[in-house]
């Protein structure tokens, strides 16, 4: 039987390796090289090099292909010191990665030359249990989680739609979910608003909502904002630095003043609507696409929004929206997948179809516009009851 040394020496014999500054040079040149770390989970934690990708020894042959589809890239293997990411180069040569190479000085090597490393924020044993299920995903991974752990994203409503967007994001592991709502748990609620009880009846809704995030994970940390989004408060709650904005709101006024808000403050809305069985999910991302006003440029007439009370809706259509919305926002605070923007996604469910409309950047916009003609807060005329049915 062969020596580990005499193994390690034909494991060698059958790679290329790569000294430190030919890595060095690799790494910072920009193309798409993946640098393949090896080491167990503790090590790891304590430092790698910026951009690598994660991947134990001892799960190497079951998760690399999931992880590195294309076995065209090239590779750079590393452990400690050379030798355990030589054997895992062997084995990613044998697996077709043909332009897999060993860093044969490791990370040690890598500090040793003075080079940055990245020392990651570290998952709790308790955050990798709750979160196993998302470290398991590629895109998410605990890099990922940590995101969602220093993410924030502002709800606004806690009703039909924010509830199951609050669950859901919070489970998640969203670090800060804020709230806005300035109305009580009512009996007509509960038909749609499951982050609430019969027992909170009469409780501020933002209050009930916080009891009930809390309740599901301690990571959370929820800030409630107990009255309405108003031009004179809005700057005040978008000064607490939100990444996201989902927008549950069920009056055209406060669509429109949150929509020139996150022009201005370059904040992503995830945007919902629902009525009867219909309902429509888009994201106003000022980045990178339209605003809702190059959609809708102004509010409608009072009398041509539904009531709310007369139009009704289908007590699991907002679960279904707002599930939508929360997988937005989770791919936006990520910062992976194809988002909606630019596309506006409707839901019939008394026929279980759905549909997609383009919804193209307007120029005459006249908040994102080239020549904006709206450059500070409108209030317009409430509407009463008279909006779409969100909450």
């Amino acid at each position: 039987m062969p020596t580990y040394r005499e193994l390690l020496a034909q494991a060698r014999a059958e790679i290329d390796e790569i000294t430190t500054p030919e890595a060095h040079r690799l790494h910072e040149d920009g193309a798409s090289h993946v640098f393949v770390d090896v080491r167990p989970r503790d090590e790891w934690d304590e430092g790698h090099l910026p951009g690598a990708l994660h991947v134990p020894r001892n799960n190497l042959e079951s998760r690399v292909e999931a992880l590195i589809p294309d076995k065209s890239q090239t590779l750079v293997v590393y452990c400690a010191s050379g030798t355990r990411s030589a054997f895992a180069t062997k084995t990613l040569r044998d697996l077709g990665y043909e332009h897999a190479v060993n860093l044969e000085d490791g990370f040690v090597g890598w500090k040793r030359n003075g080079y940055d490393y990245t020392v990651p924020a570290a998952l709790t044993p308790a955050q990798r249990t709750r979160y196993a299920r998302h470290l398991l995903i590629p895109e998410v991974g605990e890099e990922g989680q940590q995101k969602l752990l220093e993410s924030r994203v502002l709800l606004l409503g806690a009703g039909g739609l924010g509830s199951p967007a609050a669950l859901y994001l919070a489970a998640a592991g969203v670090g800060t979910i804020g709230i806005i709502d300035a109305d009580v748990v009512d009996d007509s609620n509960l038909q749609r608003q499951i982050v609430h009880s019969t027992d909170r009846l009469g409780e501020p809704k933002v209050a009930s909502a916080k009891r009930t995030i809390e309740a599901l994970n301690p990571d959370v940390d929820v800030v409630t904002f107990e009255e309405r989004l108003t031009s004179e408060n809005v700057e005040r709650i978008l000064g607490h630095g939100w990444d996201v904005i989902l927008d549950g709101t069920d009056n055209f006024p406060t669509r429109y003043l949150v929509n020139d808000a996150s022009v201005w403050h370059g904040i992503p809305v995830v945007h919902g609507s629902i009525y009867r069985f219909e309902g429509q999910v888009t994201v106003f991302d000022p980045a990178n696409g339209p605003c809702y006003r190059c959609l809708y440029p102004a509010p409608p007439p009072p009398e041509l929004a539904p009531s709310c009370a007369e139009g009704g809706v289908l007590g699991v259509l907002p679960g279904i929206v707002g599930s939508l919305q929360a997988s937005e926002a989770l791919k936006l605070a990520l910062g992976v997948g194809e988002t909606l923007t630019g596309r506006l996604l409707l839901f019939d469910a008394l026929h279980t179809t759905f549909d997609e409309v383009t919804i193209q950047k307007n120029p005459d916009c006249p908040v994102c516009g080239d020549h904006p003609t709206i450059t500070e807060y409108i209030d317009y005329v409430e509407f009463c009851s008279r909006g779409t049915v969100n909450a």
